[in-house]
């Protein structure tokens, strides 16, 4: 299972690797015109700061912030769980460590995820049941048991670029469903097992 997930994973990022800047740029602002619909003005959601090749959030989240959405965005803790801390805009992201983008308020406690009416999870890949790959840090791992200890349930949904909607990704038995693909092209709601 592990080599699988590790061939996958390396295959995806060398595929992200490949699409030009330009590209990148094109689908990052339909993803938002996509995932901006699927948060209310008042409600608070759970996003992070794309980085590299990854499909790409600034736009979303400025359009939720203009949106009247609360935007929480994670802060790497050493041990590689998450705090959070609110978006204020471009120029309130410092830099942090394995080239994140950290916002520079004050944090929040890694419990804030739990008031998210909607968590965006990066993810190389899901497949058609709703099952993301994601880097293997572990770091989104802990947030989701976090909210299902606090039985919080928000739609949980991940930024994907067209191809990396599969049939199947390889799981296991800890994995846990997202219930959105959110692509440049469509809002996908997936099947849950």
């Amino acid at each position: 299972m592990h080599n699988e997930k590790a061939e996958l994973r390396s295959r995806l990022l060398a595929d992200r690797r490949a699409l030009s800047p330009e590209w990148r740029e094109t689908a990052a602002a339909a993803l938002s015109e996509r995932a901006v619909e699927l948060a209310g003005a008042g409600q608070t959601v759970a996003a992070y700061v794309s980085v590299g090749a990854e499909p790409g959030t600034r736009p979303l989240l400025e359009a939720l912030r203009e949106r009247g959405v609360r935007v929480l965005l994670p802060v790497l803790l050493p041990d590689n769980d998450l705090d959070w801390a609110e978006y204020q805009g471009p120029e309130q992201l410092a830099p942090a460590g394995r080239g994140l983008l950290e916002p520079t308020g004050p944090r929040l406690g890694p419990e804030e995820v739990c008031t998210a009416a909607l968590v965006l999870l990066p993810g190389l890949a899901v497949d058609r049941q709703g099952l993301r790959l994601g880097r293997g840090g572990g770091s989104y791992d802990r947030v989701l048991a976090r909210l299902a200890r606090a039985r919080a349930r928000p739609v949980l949904a991940t930024l994907l670029y067209d191809t990396e909607l599969l049939d199947a990704v390889p799981a296991e038995p800890h994995d846990l469903p997202v219930q959105v693909a959110v692509t440049p092209a469509a809002v996908h709601r997936l099947k849950q097992h």
